[in-house]
């Protein structure tokens, strides 16, 4: 492959969090021996993520496990990108603290059609196997089932954080919450996968569940690769749609390059991490350099912008991005002097644009984000009862400009 075993590690570990350092060592070096494994008997890992189609849109904060997978894809193994079309009739409880509606099959398979198109825009469309558990996971009888849930206790499932605040606060755990971990986990004995990726919401499907039924039913037990989870524009929040804190894969380039200069300079780091194409060597030069001035964090953070717009756009839609962005706000073509508003917490975006006389009413203000009039350091506010996302220069039009602070 041209890549020895230390630096593959070093690559596929990257980005990587499971809440326990032991935890960490002892699956890079499961890793480690895995790739040594395989190179011996002359065969590629057996890779794989699933992915419960649940909405029809993805953001940034969606396509981490993606270019993990892209990473397992450049470096010659075999990746599996799989769809859950049956664990999404489920919904995972991983990440909620309330039940999941429960989708249609019909609701499943629209939003399935989209995900492939948008997941290949990181991953090479060349290598990459496309999958649905519906495959296995419809043939299973209920004995079958009652076979797979003999591995586990209840006490396992109710000491999971997000189940423990419900139970806590005496709100219902429905029972069919518990067949999700034990679907996953059948899918990679099905896959006979070495390698299963996933963000820390999984870290339980994946390391207990999956390593689990596959050591019960003769398998080598498979390495886990947690990744972090990508924060939001606001460096806080996890980048979620409801938050309104996300950079979106169906946009624009110019909106995507806007959208990623506008975090703040201490989540850079993680961006880097999770969302490019950066070897582990290239990112510590690069933070290096910003600490020792040597390079300013405007101008590191251009170079991620252009990176992760370039993924998805191409270089050359990139290269006009930054062009415009350039244009836009370095060679001022802003006033230098604007109005100050001091943004409270809660407000939300049609709160700020009344308040601050942008917008003469509520329902103006609705108006003006629907005609896609409003932006926020140059990207473009889509949704205005959310809350306020960041501080920064909120405009209207071409030449109302207010600089919003915090309280």
């Amino acid at each position: 492959m041209g890549v020895s075993i230390d630096e593959q590690v070093e690559l596929l570990m990257q980005g990587t969090e499971y809440g326990d350092e032991d935890l960490k060592r002892a699956m890079a070096e499961e890793l480690r021996e895995r790739l040594i494994l395989a190179e011996r008997e002359g065969r590629p890992l057996r890779v794989y993520c699933g992915y419960d189609p649940t909405s029809t849109d993805l953001h940034l904060g969606h396509t981490i496990t993606m270019r993990k997978l892209r990473q397992f894809q450049d470096l010659g193994h075999d990746v599996t990108f799989l769809i859950g079309n049956y664990t999404a009739l489920v919904g995972d409880p991983s990440d909620k603290n309330k039940a999941r509606p429960i989708l249609t099959e019909e609701q499943v398979m629209a939003n399935a059609a989209t995900y492939a198109e948008q997941a290949f825009r990181v991953l090479d469309r060349s290598k990459t196997r496309i999958r649905y558990n519906g495959e296995w996971l419809s043939k299973l009888t209920l004995v079958d089932l009652i076979r797979l849930g003999q591995h586990f206790t209840v006490q396992q499932f109710l000491a999971r954080e997000n189940f423990a605040k419900r139970l806590e606060k005496g709100e219902p755990i429905f029972l069919h919450e518990t067949f999700y971990a034990l679907m996953q986990g059948y899918d990679a004995v099905a896959l006979q996968t070495d390698v299963q990726v996933g963000g820390t919401d999984q870290l339980f499907n994946i390391i207990v569940a999956g390593r689990k039924l596959q050591e019960a039913l003769g398998q080598r037990p498979l390495v886990g690769i947690i990744c972090g989870i990508l924060p939001g524009t606001d460096g806080v929040h996890r980048m979620s749609k409801s938050m309104g804190n996300v950079i979106p894969i169906n946009t624009t380039a110019d909106d995507m390059y806007g959208k990623v200069m506008s975090i703040p300079d201490n989540v850079m780091g993680t961006y880097y991490r999770l969302v490019t194409r950066f070897h582990p060597q290239q990112i510590e030069e690069i933070e290096e350099a910003v600490a020792a001035s040597r390079l300013h964090p405007r101008d590191a953070k251009m170079k991620l912008a252009r990176e992760i717009t370039a993924i998805f756009y191409g270089d050359e839609a990139a290269d006009a991005a930054q062009e415009n962005f350039i244009r836009l706000f370095q060679q001022r073509e802003m006033p230098d002097v604007m109005p100050e508003y001091a943004l409270r917490p809660e407000q939300t975006v049609v709160d700020v644009l009344v308040e601050t006389g942008l917008a003469e009413s509520r329902s103006k203000a609705r108006s003006l984000i629907a005609q896609r009039g409003v932006r926020l350091d140059g990207e473009v506010l889509e949704q205005g009862d959310v809350p306020f996302p960041r501080p920064g220069v909120l405009q209207v039009g071409k030449r109302r400009f207010v600089r919003v602070v915090m309280k």
